[in-house]
């Protein structure tokens, strides 16, 4: 398989990426493999309620402990002996936090389901094939023939021929012209 973006052969079946460009070449099997198809992806919707519904939900639940936690706060304050600012700190804290929870829920979260992990994952695994830099469209040139073909100027090399330099050489390359302009 060659890489639709670079045309590099691809090294190895194992490899996801093109060892050229870096696309990611595994939808671009699966292209192949289902005749350039693209295969419908039903996203992993997560069992349960939509934010907004789990927000309400929290903000309820904020509020109605209001009823447990403010009666018993109030109990420990008589039985110490102390002012009751703690249970109506309690009070509004919880009422208002409840009310507020709700609110904020109501009028900013969405009200459609979450997309789980992998669906997450595939769904931009599509979306990348469909926006990834098509072929340039089709055009034509002439070719006239009365123009001669001239040689490329400059040389080309594979960069798959390129042996790697090792990681000294830089340095070696540098000592040596240090010592050169010393001795001059």
């Amino acid at each position: 398989m060659f890489c639709p973006n670079c045309g590099q052969e691809r090294a190895s079946v194992d490899t996801s990426f093109c060892s050229r460009c870096g696309f990611l070449l595994t939808g671009a099997a699966e292209l192949i493999q289902t005749g350039g198809i693209i295969p419908r992806v039903t996203p992993m919707i997560t069992k349960g309620d939509t934010p907004r519904k789990k927000g309400l939900k929290q903000g309820m639940f904020i509020f109605l402990l209001t009823l447990l936690v403010v009666p018993i706060v109030s109990i420990f304050t008589m039985a110490i002996g102390v002012e009751p600012y703690a249970a109506a700190i309690c009070a509004v804290a919880l009422f208002m936090g409840g009310l507020l929870r709700m609110a904020y829920a109501w009028m900013f979260e969405s009200n459609d389901f979450e997309v789980g992990t992998f669906g997450n994952v595939v769904n931009q695994l599509v979306n990348r094939q469909r926006t990834a830099a098509a072929l340039p469209p089709q055009h034509s040139v002439p070719i006239n023939a009365e123009v001669p073909f001239r040689a490329a100027t400059g040389t080309w090399r594979d960069t798959n021929d390129l042996q790697p330099n090792s990681v000294t050489d830089g340095t070696t390359k540098l000592l040596d012209r240090e010592e050169q302009e010393r001795n001059h």
